[in-house]
């Protein structure tokens, strides 16, 4: 059983090997691409070692028993861990997204409903990052544009991680959580107490390790320069300081104006537009790999409804998993683990599904 984790062993240890060599460190890049498989492969070769170790007491409780009958009460408990032990390493041979443990940029947007839908992408807001203090991230706004009433009408923000397994990952978390999140409730400029529905759209980038590895020729990029404005389209810069650029081969198009030099802004959204650019590459492998799964958690269409979150009744919904919960008032308050629990424990089953069976 398991014979394809030996090949994994020996890949293991040679990875071992590099860490151990300074060389290795001399390259940023290489050295972060190789502890990211380590990790990796560090929880696989773990659980097989444990499956191992029941697998054999249990041939041993059932050849002892042969001559004490004593032995034979150890052998249904030792039946029971080697099963738990076994699905344990099914599902960490699951095959995992090549961009599991990258850092994401995260963008939210107001939708329909509008001064409801800016107040409720700002709530959105400050749920993940409550989320991401949770798991120790970290965060940084990259670009914000607010709303008169205290919302929020668009933001990007950059999430870094602190592993270097993809299994911690903030993509490996986050990734599902592109689409239309749809708020039912009383909003706060609402007289007459009626329940209102709107939304807010959030999408997902992987962001990019090192600037060579999405190639962006200048050629294909169209830069336009304006002054910044501020709520109402007031102009709050006498420069021309703010960046739109558009990736004429994709039709991306990236806007900064937070900073205050031209060349600040450039930068931002180089940064953005890399990962935009990422993830576009990426969606097209995966549609030819698997021409896209019909159980796929993590969408690719962005207009979808993954999610209602219903303040009346302090009910979170998943629409993808059938994940439903009262406490809604904990997940606004960055309790998110449970629901994305949800989404990646779907998408396993499903890749499971499609696997048979590893051994």
């Amino acid at each position: 059983m398991f014979e394809s984790v030996l090949t994994l062993l020996a890949e293991h240890d040679d990875l071992q090997s590099q860490l151990a060599d300074p060389e290795l460190h001399a390259n940023p890049a290489r050295s972060k691409k190789v502890n990211r498989r380590y990790a990796e492969l560090s929880r696989i070769i773990a659980a097989y070692h444990e499956w191992k170790a029941v697998s054999d007491d249990l041939d041993a409780a059932r050849e002892l028993a042969a001559e004490d009958p004593s032995f034979a009460q150890e052998i249904p408990e030792l039946t029971v861990q080697l099963d738990i032990t076994a699905e344990k390493l099914r599902r960490l041979l699951i095959p995992r997204d090549p961009l599991d443990a990258r850092d994401v940029i995260m963008e939210i947007k107001m939708g329909e409903g509008g001064a409801e839908s800016a107040l409720f992408a700002a709530d959105l807001l400050r749920m993940y990052l409550h989320y991401a203090e949770s798991n120790r991230w970290k965060t940084e706004i990259i670009e914000q544009t607010s709303s008169d009433l205290g919302g929020i009408k668009d933001i990007q923000l950059a999430i870094k991680g602190s592993s270097s397994d993809p299994a911690e990952g903030v993509w490996a978390h986050l990734k599902y959580e592109g689409g239309v999140h749809r708020v039912q409730r009383v909003p706060a400029t609402e007289s007459q107490g009626r329940i209102h529905t709107s939304a807010a759209g959030v999408l997902v980038f992987p962001e990019v390790d090192e600037p060579e590895e999405v190639e962006i020729s200048a050629n294909d990029l169209k830069i336009d320069v304006y002054r910044s404005s501020g709520p109402g389209g007031q102009s709050v810069n006498t420069t021309d300081s703010a960046v739109r650029i558009t990736h004429l081969p994709t039709g991306i198009v990236v806007a900064m104006q937070n900073e205050k030099s031209q060349l600040q802004n450039k930068e931002a959204g180089m940064r953005v537009l890399r990962a935009r650019v990422l993830a576009r590459q990426q969606e097209e492998i995966d549609a030819a790999a698997s021409l896209v799964r019909k159980g796929q958690i993590r969408t690719m269409d962005r207009s979808e409804r993954i999610r209602t979150y219903n303040f009346p009744e302090n009910r979170i919904a998943d629409h993808r998993t059938g994940y439903k919960a009262y406490n809604l008032d904990a997940v606004m308050n960055g309790a998110l683990h449970a629901v994305i629990d949800s989404c990646i424990t779907a998408d396993e089953e499903t890749r499971l599904a499609e696997l048979g069976d590893p051994e």
